[in-house]
């Protein structure tokens, strides 16, 4: 007898069974009730429901030699205000990609973890991984599945990741509000702080750039962004926090230690300091 409730082995895709069984739990699946007005507060025709929600900030990612490179700073805000200055919005979704994410926070966070869930899943029933392209794909369907959500304020922007092992580099793919699924040849930086790290990027990038340089070069963006947007957040030396690095190669995915990350940071600020004076 089979349970009503298992997925059906020759569907290949979780997200697809959570769609059909569950759909309160996929993105674009909560009720519209949940994010109405209070009752005390008359609805507007025609107005949208701005949530009071974490908000992720900038993330990015720079290709080099053997790979890419993907960061993210740790603030969250709320409005004007600091909302978390520690969240993590890089996340490994399998052996060769990761993902990172701008917008609002928990959703965010749900769909990288239903990412991850839907890639294993495939892996386990098809004996295979999916290809880096068809992993952008899938990433495209979920932000596509999200549409009513953005139309509440929860907006989810992922930065997707990930080494080709049949091309033997690494490729990074950024979405727009529908899903659309857009593949940048060199770098790439969405969030708040977005058009400032960008910016930085345009100015120092170069192809075949080492992991050491393309490293700084992501740090730097990061700094920079935190200097001209209220949004992204520094790295904070008092407390010791500092932004999340991964490297994605066909090595498979590293973390980039915290004494190196704070080790580049030390030498830009004495750096800029030398110049100032």
């Amino acid at each position: 007898m089979k349970l009503p409730f298992l997925p059906n082995h020759d569907d290949a895709s979780f997200f697809d069974f959570l769609t059909r069984q569950h759909p309160q739990l996929t993105p674009g699946g909560r009720r519209w009730a949940e994010a109405q007005p209070p009752l005390n507060e008359p609805f507007r025709s025609g107005s949208s429901v701005t949530l009071p929600v974490p908000q992720a900030t900038t993330v990015l990612a720079i290709k080099y030699e053997l790979g890419v490179i993907i960061a993210g700073d740790r603030r969250a805000t709320e409005g004007y205000q600091i909302a978390e200055r520690r969240i993590e919005k890089v996340f490994k979704i399998d052996d060769y990609s990761a993902m990172a994410i701008a917008g609002a926070a928990g959703p965010c966070i749900e769909m990288a973890k239903l990412f991850q869930t839907e890639l294993e899943h495939y892996e386990k029933l098809e004996g295979m991984q999916l290809s880096c392209e068809g992993k952008a794909n899938k990433l495209g369907q979920m932000v596509k599945a999200n549409l009513p959500m953005v139309f509440q304020g929860l907006v989810v922007m992922p930065l997707y990741v990930g080494y080709d092992l049949k091309r033997t580099e690494g490729r990074i793919f950024k979405y727009d509000l529908a899903g659309g699924r857009y593949e940048e040849s060199d770098y790439h930086a969405i969030g708040s702080g977005g058009k400032d790290a960008r910016n930085t990027m345009r100015e120092h990038f170069t192809k075949g750039m080492t992991e050491s340089d393309t490293l700084k070069l992501a740090l730097l963006a990061l700094y920079n962004a935190a200097d001209d947007d209220v949004g992204t957040g520094g790295p904070d030396l008092v407390r010791g926090i500092y932004p999340t690095v991964k490297v994605v190669n066909a090595t498979g995915i590293t973390d980039v230690a915290e004494p190196q990350i704070r080790g580049v940071y030390d030498d830009m600020i004495a750096a800029r300091r030398s110049k100032e004076r």
